[in-house]
């Protein structure tokens, strides 16, 4: 399975909209067959909060679902399965509550995340519980990743945790590939 970029559709009137954020069923025809069992919400007050690259290993591997409910992020998934062709590549794209995009980040991708605004939360499903035992990261400014965050000059702010995060060059095997490697973001509509 590879990362996918999700458009739910919006029902307006002039009271506003609806959406449907998940329906399983539909999902799972689109591909993503994943079962979400916690659900996390993260607040950045400062815009240019980066959060990531972070990923749980096996056994406690997550896919995820992320959207953005305030403000807007730049979210980008990077291929960590060891012998992927594509091993190190890594897609983006740009998540707003007004628009209600979601990327999906299978098993297999360290993912992260920098706010575009102020006051930005962002909600994301997880397809296992929280191991910290399980937990990795890798630098946000790894040379060999290239990743071009949209930072207005400067350094992220950071946690303590991300800043000293090892540079993707240092990172074990943690996910087999299984033979998909990565393209370009597929975009669908639910």
């Amino acid at each position: 399975m590879l990362p996918k970029l999700i458009r739910p559709r919006r029902y307006g009137d002039n009271r506003g909209w609806f959406t449907e954020s998940y329906n399983a069923r539909r999902y799972g025809e689109a591909g993503i067959r994943d079962t979400f069992v916690q659900d996390n919400h993260s607040f950045s007050a400062p815009k240019g909060t980066l959060r990531g690259l972070h990923f749980q290993a096996i056994p406690n591997a997550q896919a995820k679902l992320v959207r953005c409910v305030a403000g807007a992020i730049w979210d980008v998934a990077v291929d960590i399965r060891d012998g992927s062709p594509t091993r190190g590549r890594w897609v983006g794209a740009e998540l707003t509550a007004e628009g209600g995009e979601q990327l999906y980040v299978p098993v297999g991708f360290a993912h992260g995340f920098v706010t575009l605004t102020e006051d930005a939360h962002v909600l994301y499903k997880a397809g296992d519980l929280y191991a910290p035992d399980s937990e990795g990261s890798i630098r946000w400014d790894s040379p060999e990743l290239a990743i071009a965050w949209p930072l207005d000059g400067g350094c992220p702010v950071l946690s303590d945790k991300d800043a000293v995060a090892p540079a993707f060059a240092d990172l074990t095997a943690v996910f087999p590939y299984e033979g998909d490697p990565l393209g370009d973001l597929e975009e669908i509509v639910l």
